[in-house]
């Protein structure tokens, strides 16, 4: 029997290390049934953990979840018994359970299965099966493209630029001294698919890299990723030096003649290194700035020679695709969007986490059937698609398709993976301020329109959401968007406008009321909006009171109380404690 603590960062932090010490404690001082503990990465399901998972010897899985460190000691009971009955408060229920059942898992294929740090477990599960196939049966690298080409893949790191063409590009460039870079600098808020991955799955990412190497004739391989990621670091170090002692990395991989090397690079965590000019910079050891363009990376990337640079997610599907064959994964998703495509689904969901669907899926279908609707049956207002870079989709665009091409329609984009839900208590200029201020922090400096321009939006937003609003605000913010777009240097600069202008397209009402009423709609805007308390609804039970950092609440128990405006900070706290909908925002 064994037993599988959901060890990625997510189970971390909601304490899945505390149960996993107690499970050993518990099983190291007795193990009468030789039950076996160990760890694997996040499967997906973030609302639920602390997750393990119990698997009998005839393969039935148990999957027991949000569990404590004082669960230990029933999960040891009812496995030493023999009587796993013991857990069925524990397990999963089938509601949450259709969360994974509803997905196709290409690139998460071993996330929360295999045991991250165990070769020999990715080997079992067909690891490096791809790139055996290629080395031994003497596949061409012209071969290995054209199955690329065939699966459709696209680029998964933001831009969905075809992955077939940037590695032919890089084959065909002239030179001997070729480099395969990874982004891993993910940095989207939100967004923490690559971290997955890496922290789930190391050796789906080095055989995907090598098959990428392989194909583009590049001898040395590098993972640039953000220091931000230190657990996923650790595991991606541990991989590499499995993999280079048991022959998959180095010199004369699996007895052929191809060799390659990898190594990772730590960045410091600038949002536009992600930017892939800026990360070859980086990777230099110079200030991260992205460099003009032409020449591209393909041509003269690091230190000057023919480079290919995708994202952790693109080279996670690579193997899959050579082992299965590049039309399988075609013959998923749509005709403009091959296979299929991790989101990284937060907000206001009930449930939360990593999502794998093809491509041709609606949005509603993720939000709704998968993430289980808005937490506390509130209502949607909107999902913001692609980070700083991308823009928010309101509801009545909620049976929009997920490809590329389709959510570009709108005005956001797929980006990395992002997908940041909102509920009606959600003021759509002060997520617009959010993802700008972002933007505007990361600009690099190089160029005028970023630096300048982003500023400037920055501050006229910053302006309506403290009331300050005035007429042609919004006229100002479409003129500086369009700016920005046209003179902007990289993409960083390019895309910044798009939250702000998908918030004017769809909420412009919205912006209105924050100019010309001067009130905030959603009510979350703190310089418009007042507190007050229903007396019909108050019973006087001083829990407000209580509460008020400030002393503005007052009033005899039993008969309602009252706020003073002037002396309220409108902290919420009286509305967080009042169980009966007394306190009123407006």
């Amino acid at each position: 029997m064994r037993l599988v603590v959901g060890e990625g960062s997510c189970g971390l932090a909601a304490g899945a290390g505390k149960v996993h010490t107690k499970l050993d404690e518990l099983f190291g001082a007795s193990n009468p049934v030789n039950a076996e503990v160990t760890i694997t990465g996040c499967i997906g399901m973030c609302f639920l953990e602390p997750i393990v998972d119990i698997y009998e010897d005839d393969g039935t899985l148990h999957r027991l979840v949000k569990l404590t460190e004082e669960d230990a000691q029933t999960i040891y009971d009812a496995v030493v018994s023999g009587d796993l009955s013991k857990v069925k408060d524990l397990e999963i229920t089938d509601e949450d359970a259709s969360f994974l059942s509803q997905q196709t898992r290409i690139a998460l294929r071993n996330c929360g299965i295999i045991n991250p740090m165990s070769l020999d477990e990715y080997v079992a599960a067909g690891g490096y099966d791809a790139l055996s196939k290629i080395l031994k049966d003497g596949m061409t690298q012209d071969e290995v493209i054209e199955e690329i080409d065939v699966s459709g893949l696209k680029g998964r790191g933001g831009a969905g630029f075809s992955t077939a063409f940037k590695w032919r590009a890089a084959k065909a460039s002239e030179g001997t001294e070729k480099y395969l870079i990874c982004n891993a600098d993910e940095g989207d808020p939100g967004a923490f698919m690559d971290r997955a991955v890496i922290e789930g799955d190391p050796h789906t990412l080095i055989e995907g890299m090598l098959i990428g190497a392989y194909a583009i004739g590049a001898q040395e391989a590098i993972v640039y990723v953000r220091a931000e990621y230190p657990l996923a670091i650790v595991r991606l170090e541990n991989a590499i030096k499995e993999a280079t002692e048991r022959g998959y990395l180095g010199d004369n991989i699996l007895g052929s003649n191809f060799s390659c090397k990898m190594r990772i690079k730590a960045g410091a965590g600038a949002f536009v290194c992600g930017e892939e000019t800026a990360l070859i910079e980086s990777l230099e050891g110079k200030r991260g700035m992205p460099r003009l363009k032409p020449p591209f990376p393909a041509q003269s990337g690091f230190w000057f020679k023919p480079s290919n640079i995708n994202n952790v997610e693109t080279y996670a599907n690579v193997a899959w695709i050579i082992k299965n064959g590049g039309a399988a994964f075609a013959a998923m998703g749509t005709e403009e969007s091959k296979g299929t495509k991790v989101f990284a689904l937060t907000g206001k969901i009930k449930r939360g986490g990593l999502v794998e669907i093809p491509m041709g899926k609606t949005l509603r279908e993720v939000i709704y059937d998968i993430g289980g609707g808005i937490r506390d049956d509130k209502e949607f207002k909107a999902v913001q698609l692609g980070g700083p870079s991308g823009g928010c989709i309101p509801a009545e665009l909620l049976d929009t398709v997920i490809d590329y091409k389709q959510l570009g329609a709108t005005g956001a984009i797929m980006g990395s993976g992002g997908m940041v839900v909102m509920d009606e208590s959600t003021c759509m200029v002060g997520m617009a301020k959010f993802f700008l201020d972002f933007t505007a922090k990361e600009s690099c400096g190089k160029c005028i329109h970023c630096r300048i321009g982003t500023k400037r939006m920055l501050e006229i937003l910053d302006r309506i959401v403290k009331g300050e609003g005035e007429e042609g605000d919004i006229e100002k913010l479409e003129e500086l968007c369009y700016a920005i777009k046209d003179g902007a240097l990289c993409g960083l600069g390019q895309t910044a406008p798009n939250p702000v202008l998908t918030t004017i397209k769809y909420f412009r009402d919205e912006c209105e009321a924050h100019i010309k009423d001067k009130k905030c709609p959603a009510g979350e805007c703190v310089n418009l909006i007042t507190y007050s308390i229903d007396k019909d609804k108050c019973i006087g039970c001083s829990a407000c009171s209580r509460q008020c950092p400030t002393n503005a609440i007052s009033g005899q128990v039993k008969s309602p109380f009252t706020i003073d405006a002037d002396a309220c900070i409108k902290c919420g706290n009286c509305k967080t404690v009042c169980k009966f909908g007394a306190i009123v925002v407006d």
